[in-house]
């Protein structure tokens, strides 16, 4: 190998080291708007969760031991996608796709689950328009819910990526952006858990 072909794969290295950095950076930006939105709809809920019109509260709708199934769901999504981070650092190609596959399947039970939720409070009656209550806690959990979809749409994306070319420098960074992605929707249902649900049954 000569001093050209050194120098070559050398600066394109480089690049692909710079590009990947830029790239995590602008999803730190990104995520720190998302705590904005997140800190404003919490905010909102707040604000809102007493307003009941005549309608229910938070004890007569919620049913915890089913949320604490969804809780757990999303939780244990977020260790085997770190298992597959551990894959990648392995370079186990194979363990990588495996591993996020359960994550994905996990992630679609959670939608799943929460679509549901959301289908049985509306059947009753108590659907956004019911109270301003009910508006705050759809708006929350809803735009937490879309978020997942999104995350669950961009891990199909990866895979398929990551099956067809490997873990090249580029897919590799994807999986971590995916991963920052993916554990920040954990820490905000943690918190969604914690304010709606535990909070609103006590």
């Amino acid at each position: 190998m000569n001093t050209q072909t050194l120098k070559h794969l050398y600066a394109s290295e480089h690049h692909d080291h710079d590009a990947g950095s830029v790239k995590v950076l602008g999803l730190w930006v990104y995520l720190m708007s998302d705590c904005i939105l997140f800190g404003s709809l919490f905010a909102s809920y707040a604000v809102l969760t007493r307003a009941f019109a005549g309608g229910p509260g938070p004890r007569e709708i919620f049913e915890l031991p089913y949320v604490l199934v969804e809780t757990f769901a999303l939780l244990l999504s977020s260790i085997t996608y770190g298992y597959a981070m551990l894959a990648v650092h392995r370079r186990d190609q194979k363990a990588v796709l495996r591993w996020l596959a359960l994550t994905f399947l996990l992630g679609a039970a959670f939608i799943g689950m929460e679509i549901n939720e959301f289908h049985h409070l509306i059947s009753l009656g108590y659907g956004p328009q019911r109270s301003a209550f009910l508006s705050g806690f759809f708006a929350l959990v809803g735009t937490h819910g879309l978020h997942v979809a999104a995350g669950l749409i961009w891990m199909a994306v990866v895979q398929h990526q990551v099956a067809t070319k490997g873990l090249t420098a580029t897919n590799i960074t994807r999986l971590s952006c995916l991963s920052l992605f993916w554990h920040f929707l954990d820490l905000v249902w943690i918190c969604v858990f914690t304010i709606v649900y535990l909070l609103g049954v006590l």
